[in-house]
């Protein structure tokens, strides 16, 4: 079986591409719904964040509320970073990233044992699957050593910025300081790059990323097959 890790930074189009993986015949799970499951009322993962993060990111309820939560671990959604992650002030940075770093801490761990056990029965019922996991901090967490390949998709700032405003409903300057805002608490995607084994550009059109899915699917297959 080979296991790949397929990450990138905040609405390039990790989704979009899974589906089209799995339309090829890959196995795939998603880490974000993993951590849906994990932050279930009664789940030693929702003890812990409520632990940490109070109880003003519940809903009535007694259920997460995604939103609340984002809040509390990346600041207010109206916070003033620049558009450029970079140049955001160092103390604002460091305030984030520790926020992030302890929700990490919380959810990470049990996210990748669940992972861990998704892939080992993926072996089981199938030795020549390929078994993907679609996370957006897998390089972040420190978990691409578990993948024999990992795989970046990428975008344009403009392209990340206007999915991200639509998805949301948000207009473009309050997704610009969103995106920002979130993507200042993860590796710049030069680095992701850089570690990557594949890179799908999803910048283009549908058809133009088919077709680097399917290529590196080619690929996939063999070294599948070879294991």
């Amino acid at each position: 079986m080979l296991k790949v890790g397929l990450t990138g930074g905040i609405a390039s189009g990790k989704t979009v591409i899974g589906d089209m993986f799995v339309a090829l015949g890959a196995h795939l799970v998603q880490a974000d719904r993993i951590a849906h499951e994990l932050m279930r009322p009664g789940q030693l993962v929702y003890n812990e964040v409520v632990r940490h993060f109070g109880g003003a990111i519940l809903n009535p309820d007694l259920s997460v509320n995604r939103a609340k939560l984002a809040e509390a671990a990346f600041g207010p959604a109206n916070s003033s970073l620049p558009a450029n992650p970079a140049a955001a002030p160092s103390a604002t940075t460091s305030q984030i990233q520790s926020r992030v770093q302890e929700l990490n801490r919380i959810v990470h761990p049990a996210v990748i044992r669940a992972q861990e056990e998704w892939m080992a029965e993926m072996g089981r019922q199938d030795p020549n699957a390929i078994a993907i996991v679609e996370a957006a901090l897998i390089l972040e967490a420190g978990a691409a050593k578990r993948f024999h390949r990992l795989i970046v998709v990428t975008c344009s700032d403009e392209l990340r910025v206007a999915r991200f405003a639509a998805r949301h409903k948000l207009a473009l300057e309050a997704a610009q300081q969103e995106v920002a805002r979130r993507m200042a608490a993860q590796l710049p995607e030069a680095e992701k790059i850089k570690a990557a084994d594949y890179v799908i550009d999803n910048s283009g059109s549908l058809d133009h990323t088919r077709e680097q899915v399917r290529q590196v699917w080619q690929v996939l297959q063999n070294q599948a097959s070879s294991n």
